[in-house]
């Protein structure tokens, strides 16, 4: 635009020369030439504005426009009428359908054609016009609030590289759990189902959680995750409504992995003298086994259990189909113990008399929590003394700390649980 304004002043100036050819500036002439030719630029600088606020407004003509047409849109959206809410009990041919409403009544309706037939299968929830009962959209399945919030949208930090001491835990876990999400033609090409479910068992403190989050960053799965005492609900039949929108979204988002957390909660082995509560419970782990291995195949969904306390387990859950591999969790040896105590030691700031044979030999019986704590308690220790290294000293303080902090928990550990398992309480 630039470039066409200065060849129209360049043209002006051309025909201005060729006009004044011959006239002297004090005539009559030039003086009347040079006030139409002034009036001529402001006449042109006016047209200018005027096709520019033209085009401005029809611009904004089109704007206009095109908001009118979005908000009549959306006062027609207002003002249509409420439509009715059914669930799909038959597909039919033609695009009917057996649709069944909430007070009641059983209908036999048409389906819009800018419903996708193929989509409506039995249990799918639609609405319908209340004057002709035509579906015209298939609704979202309705989930607890509860069963959304166990979804994992951001993959945990932990890997397999930063778990000491379980190398063969980690491939078993492996195994049944992520090569059947990455590489299901090789199952297909041996001739066998992989298996459904793995339980975690072992005592506190291990890498259970670890393990679960480290198989939850290296899948692309949807992961699933939830403690078992969240499914124990007030009311009758809580529980087993959220077990069964758990399954149905892990379904629904398949491939994807189930992680129950503190599965003896809500899976203890049933007796026959039970309370209200108990049965409740009970009721809510029949529905777990329905869904585990009931009717309705699972598919592209593996389960992982986690407890501390497997012994308490009904017999029913730990069978092959629903957990089909059972991997112990054990407290580190001495390889093991070293791996944990060398992935924690480099990150700090140690003293050159930090010896790692002798913490080995510390921290006997010590599980990877007890590692890790060790590793904190030490820090604090060279804080409270004011320095910035770790020393060995540290260390030492740090171990009989922790191992008086066992005692005492040991001790009401004990005391609040009567026979405690040989072995499971330190």
């Amino acid at each position: 635009m630039k470039k066409d304004a200065e060849k129209e002043v360049d043209e002006k100036s051309l025909i201005q020369r060729r006009h004044l050819r011959g006239l002297s500036e004090d005539s009559s002439l030039f003086q009347e030439f040079f006030e139409d030719v002034s009036e001529e630029e402001d006449l042109f600088q006016e047209m200018r504005r005027v096709k520019e606020e033209r085009e401005y407004l029809e611009r904004e003509i089109e704007r206009l426009k095109s908001r009118i047409m979005s908000l009549s849109e959306e006062l027609s959206r207002l003002k249509s009428p409420p439509q009715v809410v059914g669930t799909v009990v038959e597909v039919l041919e033609g695009r009917r359908v057996i649709v069944s409403t909430p007070g009641g009544p059983t209908f036999v309706v048409r389906v819009s054609k800018y419903v996708p037939f193929e989509g409506l299968t039995r249990g799918t929830k639609v609405s319908m016009t209340r004057d002709t009962m035509t579906i015209t959209d298939i609704l979202p399945s309705a989930k607890d609030p509860m069963v959304g919030a166990m979804e994992v949208v951001e993959r945990p930090q932990v890997s397999f590289e930063v778990i000491g001491g379980l190398r063969k835990q980690i491939e078993e876990l492996k195994e049944v759990v992520e090569l059947p999400l990455k590489r299901p033609d090789i199952f297909r090409r041996v001739g066998v189902d992989p298996p459904k479910g793995v339980l975690l068992a072992g005592p506190p403190g291990c890498g259970k959680t670890m393990l679960a989050q480290a198989i939850a960053r290296e899948t692309s799965a949807t992961f699933i995750r939830l403690v078992g005492s969240e499914l124990v609900q007030k009311y009758i039949g809580e529980g087993a409504r959220l077990v069964r929108e758990l399954f149905q979204l892990a379904r629904e988002k398949a491939p994807s992995i189930v992680f129950l957390d503190e599965l003896d909660a809500i899976a203890h082995r049933r007796e026959d003298e039970t309370t209200s509560a108990d049965r409740e419970v009970q009721r809510t782990l029949m529905q777990l086994l329905a869904e585990m291995d009931g009717f309705d195949t699972l598919g592209n969904v593996r389960i992982i259990g986690a407890t501390n306390r497997p012994e308490v387990l009904d017999r029913a859950i730990l069978r092959p189909g629903r957990i089909d591999r059972v991997i112990w969790i054990p407290l580190p040896d001495e390889t093991g113990r070293e791996e944990i105590l060398k992935i924690y030691l480099k990150r700090m700031n140690l003293s050159r008399d930090v010896n790692m044979e002798r913490l080995v030999h510390l921290t006997d019986g010590f599980s990877g929590a007890d590692i890790k704590a060790l590793c904190t308690e030490a820090g604090m220790m060279a804080i409270r003394r004011r320095r910035y290294k770790v020393r060995m000293k540290d260390f030492q303080d740090a171990v009989l700390k922790i191992k008086d902090s066992g005692d005492v928990f040991t001790s009401i550990g004990k005391g609040r649980l009567g026979d405690a398992p040989a072995g499971m309480y330190r």
